[in-house]
């Protein structure tokens, strides 16, 4: 038998996964690494640990199931995106690479948006200028250490880092490429026009390719010695981790949407035409098919907003336990408002000051209706993303995949917000690794096409919204609104000291 093995590089560790060429999950293997806080608001890793973990995973899924090295068809990738990894001509790292959590460049972004208009660079790239980006991040090196960048040979992301270790080729795919703030989305190519606004050296870029392209020789002999593979294995390039999300859950076509219900939570679809909007709240990758984008909002405390709820008010109660008590209370939550602004706002406030709030708390709230208002109040945030990628290329279903998706409590009051159908998928959290291997399988023909995901991957379960409680959430959702611009001043002064 065959075997696509399809690595997922995310932030706590790799997940090497082996798929046949049926889709089915048939093994997988962990191996966890650090992350390191070198000054406030930095987040790093050292890539030289993603290869080692690369390397001990693959090692393990083929020892500990019995597989022959022969039986792999091919090497894929899913990897955290939004980073910079430096590295120079020999593809050697040349500092901890900055991950896409870190938000030390502030005062890059602040560079970037006075060189290029907001707006304009935001029809270019398709992202607004902003810290998060690997742009800020480049320039913050050139800034403060200068040596290293003047020794760098090219910015790479975490998938790229290891497609250069097995194949010794500099390159990126389409997906991770628009993830930089320098990519040109609608050419697909390197925008010369903020090459030019911000002075970074275009000879750092490597070449952009599809997702199903297939890199140099494949492994080299070295690479294989290191991973136990048989030199020559293909390496398909695989994706950024939010394209390979959306090909996993099956938003592959337009009408179909997905969410990712975990710690921090998004909402995609697919459309073949890119989505702008006015305030720029919401933002585009290209996915991994390139006929297509994935517009897309981040919010950063879905789950967190939940696991802040438990660990604070309901220690004593399980998450299975809070799912029944919410049920007791109506929906609406007797008029009760929480704002999930725990840890600042991505999309679509885009307010790093930002706070959570109670609104509406009186004698005769209770500990029901404080616990269905932060499971409504992540839902209402969200809404605000699908209402503005909705405009442009309507949604007709949403599914839901992630931790999260488990909660069929939680799922019900996110099908009643939104009033649209939630599918619930066979894989909750797999859809990254499953979506890297089924653009790897396309590529050396295993499979017809990206489509294939939504036999390998099936909803088992919809949740259909209550058409009874659309008013009342209808009411409840401009309200939300209202309580946060009306706050949305006071969070920006509140910095301690001023207060």
């Amino acid at each position: 038998m065959k075997y696509i093995l399809a690595h997922d590089l995310g932030t706590s560790g790799n997940k090497a996964t082996l798929y046949d060429f049926n889709g089915r999950l048939r093994a997988f293997s962990v191996d966890s690494y650090a992350i390191y806080y070198p000054m406030p608001n930095a987040v790093e890793q050292n890539p030289n640990d993603w290869w080692a973990s690369v390397c001990k995973s693959t090692r393990a899924l083929l020892a500990d199931n019995g597989i022959n090295p022969h039986d792999i068809a091919c090497i894929t990738f899913s990897g955290q995106m939004m980073g910079c990894v430096l590295v120079d001509a020999n593809g050697n790292a040349l500092r901890n690479a900055i991950i896409w959590a870190d938000s030390r460049a502030s005062k890059q972004e602040a560079f970037m948006q006075k060189q290029i208009d907001p707006y304009h660079f935001y029809k270019i790239i398709g992202h607004r200028p902003a810290a998060f980006y690997s742009l800020a991040k480049l320039l913050w090196v050139k800034d403060n250490e200068p040596e290293i960048y003047a020794k760098s040979h090219k910015m790479l992301n975490a998938k790229d880092y290891i497609v250069h270790q097995l194949t010794g080729e500099f390159v990126t795919d389409y997906s991770d490429a628009s993830s930089t703030n320098v990519f040109d989305i609608s050419n697909k190519c390197w925008s010369q026009e903020i090459i030019d606004a911000t002075g970074i050296s275009p000879s750092l870029l490597p070449r952009p390719c599809k997702s199903t392209d297939e890199i140099g020789s494949g492994l080299t002999a070295k690479a294989a010695e290191a991973t136990g593979l048989l030199p020559g294995t293909k390496v398909i390039i695989g994706g950024g981790d939010g394209s390979c999300a959306a090909a996993g859950a099956g938003a592959i076509r337009e009408g179909l949407a997905y969410i990712v219900v975990g710690s921090s939570s998004w909402i995609s679809n697919a459309s073949r035409e890119l989505v702008f909007d006015p305030n720029m709240k919401t933002f585009n990758w290209v996915a991994l098919d390139p006929d297509y984008y994935t517009p897309c909002g981040t919010m950063q405390a879905a789950g967190y907003s939940v696991r802040w709820l438990k660990e604070t008010l309901c220690e004593d109660l399980s998450y299975e336990e809070i799912d029944n008590r919410i049920a007791k209370s109506p929906p609406g939550a007797n008029r009760l408002l929480f704002l999930p602004y725990l840890l600042g706002e991505r999309s679509p406030r885009w307010n790093a000051n930002a706070k959570g709030a109670f609104i509406g708390l009186t004698m005769t709230s209770d500990k029901n209706d404080i616990m269905r208002s932060v499971l409504e109040g992540v839902g209402y945030n969200l809404k605000v993303i699908l209402d503005i990628i909705s405009e442009k290329s309507p949604v007709e279903q949403i599914r839901a995949i992630g931790g999260g998706a488990k909660s069929e409590a939680w799922l019900q009051i996110l099908a009643d917000i939104w009033q649209k159908p939630v599918e619930v998928l066979e894989y909750l959290e797999e859809a990254t690794s499953m979506g890297a291997a089924i653009c790897a399988g396309t590529a050396i023909g295993a499979f017809s096409g990206f489509d294939a995901i939504h036999s390998f991957n099936p909803a088992v379960k919809t949740i259909m919204p209550n058409k009874e409680n659309a008013t009342e959430y209808q009411k409840l959702y401009a309200m939300f609104n209202q309580v946060y611009y009306a706050l949305e001043g006071s969070f920006n002064n509140w910095t301690g000291d001023e207060i």
